[in-house]
This record gives C-alpha cells, structure tokens and sequence, in this order.
C-alpha cells in the first residue's frame, strides 16, 4: 500500500464494520498489519466479526476489538473514540461506513426518513466531528473513507431518503477533503467510496445467492485500495453489470439536466427517454 497511513501498527476504525464491505475492510486493514477497532450494533454479530478478522491479524486478538455503537447517537460515537484511544493509543484510519436502507417515499413514514438520515449522514458527521479533530492533532498520516453511493450522485426515483442521505454525504466528503488540504501540517486525505452493486445485508433482501451483476464486498474493497494507491477522491466503482464508462455517461446526464434545463431525472422521463438511451451509446 502506498498510503502512509497504511503501515504496520497503525489504527484503523470501521462503522458498520461486522458485514459487508465495512467487514471485507476490516479484514484488509487486519491483514496489512494495522489495528483494529469494529463498531456496529448485535453483539453476537460483532463477536463474531471480531473472531473472523483476529485470524487474518498476526497478533490476533491483541490487535482487534469490536464494540456496539449506534452511530447516530453523538454520545456512543464518543464512547467509541474513547475506546480506542484507551485501547490503542489514538487513530490513523476513519471508515464511516455504517448505513441503512429501509426504503422510503415522499409522502411515507417520517421514522424511515429520520432514521436513514440520522445513521447515513448524521452517523459520518459525528465520526468526523468526534475523531479526525484528534487525528489532525497526533501530526500522523491519515486516511478518513466515506461510503457514498451512485444513488446519492443519479438520484434515481424510488427511495428518496436514501438518495437526499447519499447526495448530502457527498457534498459533505468533498467539503471535508477542502478543509483537510487546506489544514496547516495536515496530512490526512479523505476519499468517497461509490461502490456499484455489491451483495452485502443491505442488498440481499430475499435472496440467498449472489446475482451474476453484483460484485462481492471482497471485490469492492480490492478495487478500493487500489484507487487508494492512485490518491483517487472519488472511488467510484464498476461491477459486473456497470462498467465505469456507462457510469460516466449517467452522471454526466444528470448534471445535464441542470445545463440543458430538462426536466428534474429526465432520463426517467418518457418525453427523454430515448435521448438518454442514444447518449449512452456516445463516447466520452
């Protein structure tokens, strides 16, 4: 890893971090050397999370521990930062991975609103404001991931908490590396993680085998470090389905729509539907 925060006993901290993606990077950040604090909510699932990740570390136990944390609730993130730093002596790496997808609609339940917003924004915001104050004060390398999502760049139509959630944390990561490169003596950097279709808990739903168009969180945290290694901010991920080309074009027509002054996710609208559908074809 080319990263300087990604040395040997360095401290790495992941929400989210007993499934999914926030496990597979666990367990890299194990395997590199680093120390390891995983925060989520079921103790069970964490314990067991814990056991998996210890096998990959040469130190084992020593150097992992999980403990419960509802992200969006300032005081657990506080007991988790004080953990840590009791444990391990303070941080390198922030993976505010943890996230939620209940579904919503415009006009449904509040509680789904406010949860997704309290756990998918709110949950980075207080990793952020509760730990990288502290990283910037240790002078050490460092490394903050946020996990995004394309729908919170598309805002595709369907579940609209999950995008206003992903689009804000976006804007959010993008404001947060300003401030870090703008930091006297700071050396940490900050990347958007934008994984495509990953079968993880969240996106499992009924299904008991991975789809052929999803990428395994394996594969996700693979394609991670290796934009981490070319300083890439927007970590924005292909899978079996999409290649990064198709993604391109999408999200350069929705930004067209505020250029062009079409109509709000107009390659959702039938009157531009088959504009949309020739401009994919286009080459960049």
């Amino acid at each position: 890893m080319t990263h300087p925060a990604l040395t040997p006993d360095a401290v790495a901290v992941i929400t989210g971090g007993a499934a999914g993606i926030g496990l597979a990077a666990a367990k890299r950040f194990a395997q590199l050397g680093l120390r390891v604090c995983i925060a989520d909510l079921g103790a069970d699932r964490l314990a067991q999370a814990v056991d998996e990740i210890a096998k990959l570390s040469a130190h084992g136990k020593d150097y992992v521990f999980g403990l419960e944390t509802d992200v969006s609730v300032a005081d657990d993130v506080r007991r988790l930062h004080t953990a840590v730093v009791e444990r391990f002596g303070g941080v390198d790496v922030l993976m505010n991975n943890a996230g939620v997808q209940p579904g919503s609609g415009m006009f449904g339940p509040a509680e789904n609103w406010t949860r997704v917003l309290d756990v998918n924004l709110w949950g980075v915001i207080h990793g952020t404001q509760i730990f990288v104050p502290e990283m910037i004060k240790r002078g050490r390398p460092g490394l903050v991931i946020n996990s995004g999502s394309k729908q919170g760049i598309t805002t595709p139509p369907g579940d609209p908490a999950y995008n206003v959630s992903k689009a804000a944390l976006k804007a959010f990561t993008e404001a947060l590396q300003h401030e870090l490169r703008n930091t006297t003596g700071c050396s940490i950097t900050a990347h958007l993680l934008i994984p495509g279709f990953v079968f993880t808990e969240l996106t499992r739903n009924e299904r008991t085998e991975k789809p052929a168009a999803a990428w395994t969180a394996e594969q996700t945290v693979d394609f991670m470090f290796e934009r981490l290694d070319t300083g890439d901010f927007y970590i924005l991920c292909p899978d079996n389905d999409v290649t990064r080309s198709l993604d391109e074009r999408r999200i350069l027509w929705a930004a067209g729509d505020i250029v062009e002054n079409r109509p709000a996710l107009s390659r959702w609208h039938p009157d531009h539907a088959a504009a949309f559908a020739d401009f994919i074809k286009e080459p960049r």
